[in-house]
C-alpha cells in the first residue's frame, strides 16, 4: 500500500506553495506533483506521502529558507492552527491527555504509523518520530514536529516546556527521539 497522507494536513503545504505564485516549483517536484497545485484538496481524502515529502523540501528552501528555528517554529505554528480546527484536543491544564488525544488523531493523518510514546508522563514525554522520507526531509519534518509538541503542551497550560532532540535518523540512527518536558499547570 502507498504511504499516503490525510488531505488536512496536505493542504497547508498546497497553500504555502500557491500562495508564492513567483515560484518555479517545477525546480523542486516531480511532474505528477504538479497537478496537486492547481486540484482541489479535499480534507478527508489520501495523497502521496512522496508528494508531501517533495512539498516540505520545497517549502524548507523557499520559505524557511532552510532555517532550523524556522523549521521548528513553523510546527508551533501548526499546533495552534490544529487546535483551532480540532478543539477537542485540547484538555486545558492537562498536557499528557492533550498528547494522547493528539496521538489518536494522528494516526487518522497518515496511513502509516509515524508517531509513538515510549513514555508518556504529567511532565515529560519521550517521543519516537519516523516519517520515512530522505534525510532533509525527515530532518525538517522532525524539527517541526518537535515545535508542533511543545506548543501544544504550552496551549494545554504547561509552563517552562523544553524540548530536545535524542537519536537522528538523518545521522544515522535507527529513528529519531525527541523528548519534551514541561511543568504542570498551577
Amino acid at each position: 500500500m502507498e504511504r499516503s497522507v490525510k488531505g488536512s494536513l496536505f493542504v497547508d503545504y498546497v497553500r504555502m506553495l500557491r500562495a508564492r505564485k513567483n515560484v518555479d516549483w517545477s525546480r523542486y517536484l516531480e511532474p505528477q506533483d504538479i497537478p496537486f497545485l492547481n486540484a482541489r484538496i479535499l480534507p478527508d481524502g489520501w495523497y502521496p506521502m512522496a508528494t508531501f515529502a517533495r512539498f516540505g523540501l520545497a517549502i524548507l528552501d523557499e520559505i524557511v529558507l532552510g532555517d532550523p528555528f524556522l523549521a521548528r517554529a513553523w510546527g508551533a505554528m501548526s499546533a495552534d492552527q490544529l487546535a483551532s480546527s480540532e478543539p477537542g484536543i485540547l484538555v486545558q491544564r492537562d498536557p499528557r491527555e492533550s498528547l494522547m488525544r493528539l496521538l489518536v488523531l494522528r494516526r487518522s493523518f497518515f496511513n502509516f504509523e509515524v508517531i509513538d510514546f515510549p513514555q508518556l508522563t504529567d511532565e515529560h514525554a519521550d517521543v519516537k518520530v519516523n516519517y520515512e522520507m530522505s534525510p532533509r526531509a525527515e530532518h525538517a519534518a522532525c524539527l517541526q514536529t518537535l515545535g508542533f509538541f511543545c506548543r501544544l503542551v504550552e496551549l494545554a497550560g504547561g509552563q517552562n516546556v523544553t524540548g530536545h532532540l535524542g537519536l537522528r535518523s538523518w545521522e544515522g540512527d535507527p529513528t529519531t527521539t525527541f523528548t519534551v518536558d514541561w511543568e504542570s499547570p498551577e
